[in-house]
């Protein structure tokens, strides 16, 4: 689809979008909904179908590896300049592996991201050598007759000097169909000049076009007035890494340390040389990072992980059917609309899909149908008051609107931070929890609504008759406020303790730093025995060597210090032979950025944290910000710390669970403290405690219901989703019954015990709460 079409097609959306929310016409409305929803599928079903425009996979899907350079300016201080220099120096070296679509580019102030898909073990260590090497950029000379000497020897009638050698110059130019010819050069072997004299070049457009101006040191402009001198009008070569860059022609004696170097270059050409004469890798480059991951347990994890995502969607789409007979079909109608819009966005955005991003994917299916399940339990309220079906869903959908609105925005909060804070897996998660939660939001607020809304108005709807499993029950849930909290604190002094026992050992090595080696191999595997394998090497930690299984193939992971897995490796398929191991991922991350990580992850947390804060305050009231921060607080740390308990460890896709964990917390406090909200706001009677237990009575279904929904493709994942994935599931699954539990026994009561701290009763409340949701009353529903 051409740019222009793909234009017109947002635009056009983006005006009944607009359309939409502003009309008040039932059948306008309606049509404009039909119009919207059409556009959308056929959009997205075109740009998926196309095989040219399939999503993009990441290295740890398709194989590949991956490293993390930070640039060392020594003298000079590193600039985006000097940043972008080296990327070009980096890609020249790349390119020497052969046609792998290598994508590299600067990450923050210093850094260089270089991911190169494919690359097999063999290679890894030439490519560490490559990267990590110092730039060598000389100035040697040409032979004075080039030409003819180099016909003379290749016709055999002459001989190669003995202080030259035969090189192959390839210069810029041509047409896209036809390069510029090679070009072979009899270079001299020694360099006449250093690069290291080299203090400035910049690409620079004069009365002969594209020219590069560079400048020299003391030494060397002395040094390169003798040879312009000496060499006047013969040649000289430009030479980065043994290979030459450039051999323009020496016009006149160049002193004073400045030279222009002209030839008909176009802008790229120019500033390509420039980079080259600026020599940016002066230094070695320090790895910082490096991740490999085999394209075989990436496939096996992506099979896995399809399998979990099916069977999860299947399993929702099924108990929704069964639990809301008609308008459950409505729903999943909804649902795979939704998955068919999040596809074709993350197609559009050229987004590259990682394992977390297929379990955020996987994630949404259980958070899609939160909104659905909202509305049907308002449903069965309004219907079991004796309002007419009709009068009834609209009921329905404009009381759910709010609780939708604000519990998506919270989550929505914690994606954008995650996005904005995190690197790499993480940040591709965070792209498809967003975009999963908005075309959540479309499909049930628009699809959804204007679906039933017609089926309904045409009478092909003429009653709804749903399971009611969970009928609301009066449970003083307040009442065991303080129990609740004691056994919190419990929990949390385990955790806690358990986690400074651990200590370090509670990190991954996406935080402390270090080597992580996986081997795998068809044949079982006794931990013991590759344990006594390394035994020469001194790896005898417990925790430095784990076991798993996922397919047919049987996985050991080995941590140890930074810079030890080529020997270990070495080590292994030495000692067991016959084990038949084969090298399926290998994970190096430095000190420093493991402690960067850290710091991120806990920022990141604290800004999401922060936000919550705000918008809630804004939304409701402080009281109901600081019992939402406080639950939050406490699902979070409490998982961590069922995580120490487990034995488990913190890693980077780790910090992707943690947060989603926030965020789902936070949207399930957001439905009861809108419940409670709705009581206050319309003036129910009874104290503070007996609205807020009447409250969270009410949507304790569709607490219970939610939690089901969503932890059935968790569930799915953790069993069907391999081992790669399996902590990241394991630890929102404990984050959803930890949150579920919190909502109702911890954040509630600390809003009570808030308001009663600073002297409030249910009339201050009431009147604060109302004044809020006066203050920041969000858009009709739609």
């Amino acid at each position: 689809m051409s740019p222009t079409l793909t234009f017109a097609i947002g635009l056009l959306l983006l005006v009944l979008f607009f359309w939409y929310f502003a009309t008040d016409s039932g059948l306008r409305k309606r049509l404009i909904a039909t119009a919207l929803l059409v556009l959308l599928v056929v959009f997205s079903a075109l740009t998926i179908y196309p095989p040219h425009k399939k999503i993009a996979l990441g290295l740890d899907i398709r194989g590949g590896t991956s490293f993390l350079l930070r640039l060392v300016g020594g003298e000079k201080e590193v600039d985006q300049t000097m940043l972008g220099q080296a990327v070009e120096v980096i890609r020249q070296r790349v390119d020497k592996f052969g046609g792998r679509e290598p994508v590299i580019g600067p990450v923050g102030t210093d850094r260089i991201l270089v991911q190169i898909p494919g690359l097999e073990a063999l290679n890894i260590q030439e490519a560490r050598t490559q990267l990590s090497k110092v730039a060598q950029l000389e100035f040697r000379m040409v032979y004075p007759d080039n030409g003819e000497r180099i016909a003379a020897i290749e016709a055999g009638t002459d001989v190669i000097p003995p202080e030259y050698r035969i090189e192959t110059y390839q210069p810029d130019g041509g047409t896209k169909e036809k390069k510029a010819e090679p070009e072979r050069l009899l270079v001299k072997k020694k360099a006449d000049l250093g690069g290291d004299r080299v203090t400035d070049a910049v690409a620079s457009f004069g009365n002969e076009g594209w020219a590069v101006d560079m400048t020299f040191d003391s030494e060397g402009a002395k040094i390169f007035g003798d040879i312009t001198e000496k060499f006047k009008g013969f040649r000289f070569a430009i030479v980065l890494d043994g290979g030459i860059q450039s051999a323009p022609v020496i016009r006149d004696a160049i002193y004073g340390g400045r030279a222009k170097i002209t030839g008909r270059f176009t802008e790229q050409e120019a500033r390509e040389l420039a980079t080259v004469l600026e020599n940016p890798l002066q230094t070695p480059v320090s790895i910082e990072e490096e991740r490999s991951v085999s394209p075989t347990l990436g496939a096996d994890s992506v099979r896995a992980s399809v399998f979990a995502g099916l069977v999860g969607l299947l399993i929702t789409m099924v108990g929704v059917l069964i639990y809301y007979r008609l308008v459950g079909v409505i729903a999943n109608l909804a649902l795979l609309i939704n998955l068919l819009l999040l596809l074709g966005a993350l197609t559009m955005f050229n987004f590259v899909l990682t394992l977390p991003g297929i379990a955020g994917i996987i994630l949404t299916i259980g958070m899609a149908v939160d909104a659905n399940v909202l509305i049907y339990e308002r449903l069965r309220e309004e219907l079991a008051l004796g309002k007419s079906l009709k009068v009834a869903n609209q009921a329905a959908y404009d009381k759910a609107f709010s609780a939708i609105f604000d519990a998506n925005v919270t989550t929505l909060i914690t994606a954008v931070i995650l996005f904005w804070q995190a690197t790499g897996p993480v940040k591709g998660f965070a792209i498809a929890l967003t975009l999963g939660i908005l075309a959540s939001m479309f499909t049930v607020l628009i699809v959804g609504r204007n679906v039933a809304g017609l089926l309904i108005d045409t009478d092909r709807i003429k009653r709804i008759s749903m399971m009611n499993l969970i009928p609301t029950q009066k449970f003083n849930f307040l009442r065991h406020g303080l129990l609740a909290v004691i056994c919190s604190l419990a929990l949390l002094i385990a955790g806690a303790t358990a986690f400074v026992v651990r200590g370090e050992r509670n990190y991954g090595v996406d935080f402390r730093g270090g080597d992580l080696l996986t081997l795998s191999t068809a044949k079982p595997v006794v931990v013991g025995n590759v344990r006594d394998a390394l035994k020469p090497l001194r790896i005898d930690d417990d925790s430095s060597i784990q076991q798993s299984q996922q397919a047919d193939r049987n996985y050991v992971m080995i941590r140890s210090p930074m810079g030890t897995s080529d020997a270990i490796q070495t080590q292994i398929m030495t000692a067991m032979p016959d084990a038949g191991f084969k090298v399926e991922g290998s994970d190096r991350v430095g000190a420093l950025v493991g402690g960067e990580l850290a710091r991120k992850s806990l920022w990141a947390l604290g800004l999401g944290l922060l936000g919550i804060l705000i918008y809630v305050t804004f939304r409701f009231e402080l009281s109901f910000a600081v019992g939402a921060i406080v639950a939050v607080l406490h699902d979070v740390l409490i998982t961590v710390g069922i995580f120490s308990l487990l034995g488990r460890e913190l890693t980077l896709t780790m910090v992707g669970a943690v947060l989603t964990i926030a965020g789902y917390s936070i949207n399930d406090t957001i439905v009861v403290f809108d419940r409670i909200r709705e009581g206050l706001a319309r003036g129910q009677r009874g104290s503070i405690e007996q609205i807020m237990n009447s409250s969270i009575n009410e949507t304790l279904g569709r607490t219970i219901l939610t939690g089901g929904a969503t932890l059935i493709p968790l569930i799915c994942l953790f069993l069907f989703g391999g081992s790669v994935l399996r902590d990241f599931a394991l630890a929102i699954l404990i984050g959803l019954l930890v949150g579920t539990y919190s909502s109702i026994f911890i954040a509630s009561p600390v809003v009570l015990w808030w308001t009663k701290a600073r002297g409030g009763g249910t009339h201050t409340l009431r009147r604060e709460v109302t004044e809020a949701a006066t203050a920041a009353k969000p858009a009709a529903a739609p």
